[in-house]
């Protein structure tokens, strides 16, 4: 299960580094134009549009993205069959498709569909199917559906089975998210706290959205984003409570995050992680978009995205008691700060930098112990990496020879092609899964030259290459091919 959790939080990284773009075009955009939001400046427009278009599908790129990386060969036949499991979900169960079938209104929830669970629901289905079923055989008459072919066509039955699932459960979940929201109301900053951390909590599965609904908006007769810039109805140092305590998380706390897990990453990648992880700092900063940095250890290491729902929860409930109050359109980033800080219900906005400094330190702090106390696996650490001078002393492959040579060695030593049911590639490692451990082995596999070798389990082999590991996957590949 944790093969698969942690496969799954590494399919999710391509879809997320989609999202620091999103970021810096409608910080941009929101820059240009800071009141009217594109209304008063084309480019502004431009750029908010732009970045709107990525942010507001993030759900289908997550479908794609796990479709692709949880298939076995990351083929895009997986990706397509993703594709269509999500619009046949969004389709039949969106509001006018319930209206039509059933004759009545659609609940809420149905109006809710378009979050990342859905997408990872999605994705799942997609790759599940091509790993089953995209060497599938069919008569002869159906022999042009064969192989890849029949992918979306099972894809599309099995679709229909978990839309008709959701249809009875999704209500049910969404509407007692709803409901719980509403009960913990009454207990102010307890309650903001309670809110705050699952709000967080929820966010790998996109139910944060049936909470926020309560929160922010008027469906429980809060309303605290709209009361916080209408003024209507709110009431100053109570209203914007449940916004508030998320901007020293979002513009302090978890870009400090982002430091304390580039200082904990291996030498050798820290040039690749500052990459990823100072654009997402910068997009959790200014535009109050944490996708990035949550999803790049949520999966990897969960006992941290435990430990950050808590913090934002404390968060919350310590600024719902200080005589601060901030809201956002968008997000708690910096845009949204400057913006609110003349919206009728703003008090002392600025302030919110002492304990967003404070939690700065916190988070820093906090994430480094967990890191090096449980060795963790966040960006730079994956047990898959090695240092780069190891690499180098130890790589003895040169051509396209050698790769084959060494591919046809590690092959006879897993025990010959028909032993072998899974073969995929990191960056540094073949990860082989085998049907027999006794056939390995692995004198044989280590007389190719490779670095070592790896058995996390009975049927998991992982041959350590270095960085040249695609093309020896490659040429395992073309022995392994029917």
């Amino acid at each position: 299960m944790m093969r698969y959790l942690q496969k799954l939080g590494k399919s999710l990284m391509l879809p997320v580094a989609c999202l620091p773009v999103a970021a810096i075009l409608m910080g941009i955009g929101y820059w240009i134009d800071p009141t009217g939001w594109g209304a008063n400046n084309v480019i502004a427009a431009f750029l908010l549009k732009a970045g709107g278009a990525i942010i507001d599908n993030m759900a289908i790129l997550f479908a794609i993205g796990v479709g692709v990386g949880m298939s076995k060969d990351g083929e895009g036949t997986a990706a397509l069959a993703a594709l269509i499991s999500w619009l046949m979900i969004q389709t039949l169960l969106s509001p006018a498709a319930y209206a039509m079938f059933t004759g009545g209104e659609a609940p809420a929830a149905f109006g809710k569909l378009n979050n990342q669970f859905i997408g990872i629901v999605s994705g799942l289905i997609g790759a599940a199917c091509y790993n089953r079923f995209h060497q599938t055989k069919l008569p002869d008459a159906l022999a042009f559906f064969s192989g890849r072919r029949c992918v979306a066509i099972i894809t599309a039955g099995v679709t229909l089975v978990v839309a008709l699932v959701l249809a009875f459960v999704w209500p049910v979940v969404y509407n007692g998210l709803v409901s719980f929201g509403e009960a913990i109301v009454s207990t102010g900053a307890a309650g903001a706290g309670i809110y705050g951390f699952l709000n967080r909590l929820l966010i790998p599965i996109g139910l944060h959205h049936a909470l926020n609904s309560v929160f922010w908006f008027d469906v429980a007769g809060i309303n605290d984003l709209g009361k916080f810039w209408s003024g209507a109805g709110g009431t100053v140092g109570v209203t914007g409570q449940y916004m508030t305590g998320f901007f020293p998380v979002m513009m302090f706390g978890l870009p400090a995050a982002c430091l304390a897990m580039y200082h904990a990453a291996k030498t050798t990648k820290k040039k690749v992680t500052a990459g990823l992880l100072f654009s997402a700092a910068l997009a959790s900063f200014f535009v109050g978009i944490t996708e990035p940095i949550e999803f790049s250890f949520m999966f990897l290491a969960p006992v941290l995205y435990l430990v950050h729902a808590i913090l934002t929860g404390i968060s919350l409930a310590i600024c719902s008691l200080l005589p601060i109050r901030a809201g956002f359109n968008f997000s708690a980033g910096f845009i949204d700060l400057v913006l609110s800080s003349n919206a009728p219900m703003a008090l002392r906005p600025w302030l919110i930098v002492i304990p967003g400094l404070i939690y700065a330190v916190i988070y820093y702090t906090t994430f480094r112990f967990i890191i090096a106390k449980f060795d963790l696996k966040t960006p730079g650490r994956e047990e898959d990496e090695e240092e780069v001078e190891e690499r180098e002393k130890k790589a003895t492959l040169k051509g396209a020879g050698d790769f084959a040579q060494v591919a046809r060695i590690c092959l006879e030593g897993l025990g010959g092609k028909d032993n072998i049911s899974m073969c995929e590639y990191c960056a540094t490692r073949l990860r082989m899964e085998v049907k027999d451990y006794a056939l390995v082995d692995e004198k044989k596999i280590k007389s190719s030259g490779v670095s070592g070798i790896i058995r996390p389990s009975k049927t998991s082999v992982q041959i350590v290459i270095g960085l040249k590991v695609q093309f020896v996957h490659d040429e395992m590949k073309k022995l392994l091919a029917p």
